[in-house]
């Protein structure tokens, strides 16, 4: 019985990271496994009740060459234009307060046409465990697939930057990297990085990472490697840490760090024009 208690010892614990790379699951599905901890989906306060009625946006539903159709808000660009910036939503999905941002981010790029992205196809959730269902259901592949038909709609000449928060932020990373060539640009907020330094090797742009320091999931060592991930791969990656907690940047978080949340977003607003020009 000593003995067997000895080797129960030995057992070592995991970090949450490690988890990540022993189970070799991908990016997307290693943040998908965060409704399951409770201290992630109580740091998620419910959305205050809010209605945007948009000004120059509208919802669009896009086919695809596929037969897999999906739909989006989208803001046309002021004049003809090719740029392209995909927004990508966080775990309560395409609700008023990301088509406001869209709205908001469109003014400061003219140039650029915005396209905020519905990974739920539909589905808004206004409290944690409703967020909880709809992330745990979204799958790799339908995801995919919108965002392969969101870009088929942008043409063969387009020029591809990302954004997105929490869960988008992940998704924002993997869109550039399904983009190939047409990669202009990608803003993560605090999203669950690529782990694979092969994949990232594909990468055709640069990365803006917006991490919090006080956060528990996207931890300082899970940026870390991710900048040594990066390095490796020879791609440039520029990360900007704030002292504060997870979704802090959030449009739709009641509690967001107002300091912090105004001075990344006009890092990320000079990021995206210095790419857009």
């Amino acid at each position: 019985m000593k003995k067997i208690l000895v080797i129960l010892l030995l057992i070592p614990t995991f970090s949450f990271s490690q988890k990540m790379s022993c189970c070799k699951m991908s990016s997307t599905e290693s943040f998908a496994i965060l409704s399951n901890d409770a201290g992630f989906v109580s740091e998620h306060l419910s959305p205050l009740p809010f209605i945007f009625i948009p000004m120059s946006g509208e919802m669009t539903s896009i086919k695809c060459s596929t037969g897999e159709g999906t739909h989006a808000f989208i803001v046309k660009s002021k004049t003809a234009s090719n740029n392209w910036l995909f927004i990508f939503h966080e775990w309560w999905g395409l609700n008023d307060y990301i088509k406001q941002e869209a709205e908001k981010i469109a003014l400061e790029l003219p140039n650029v046409n915005i396209m905020a992205l519905d990974l739920y196809d539909g589905s808004i959730a206004t409290d944690p465990e409703t967020a909880k269902g709809l992330m745990e259901k979204t799958t790799d592949k339908r995801s995919r697939e919108i965002i392969n038909c969101a870009l088929e709609y942008t043409g063969d000449k387009a020029k591809i930057a990302t954004l997105g928060w929490c869960m988008g932020g992940g998704w924002s990373l993997q869109t550039s990297l399904i983009a190939g060539k047409k990669a202009n640009g990608c803003v993560m907020y605090y999203g669950m990085p690529e782990q694979d330094i092969e994949k990232l090797k594909k990468l055709e742009t640069d990365v803006l990472g917006i991490f919090a320091l006080k956060d528990e999931w996207i931890t300082t060592q899970v940026v870390t490697d991710f900048e040594s991930n990066m390095k490796k791969a020879g791609k440039t990656l520029t990360v900007k840490n704030y002292e504060t907690a997870h979704a802090f940047a959030n449009p739709s978080n009641p509690k967001f760090d107002k300091q912090a949340s105004s001075d990344a977003y006009t890092l990320m607003i000079n990021y995206l024009k210095s790419k857009m020009k």
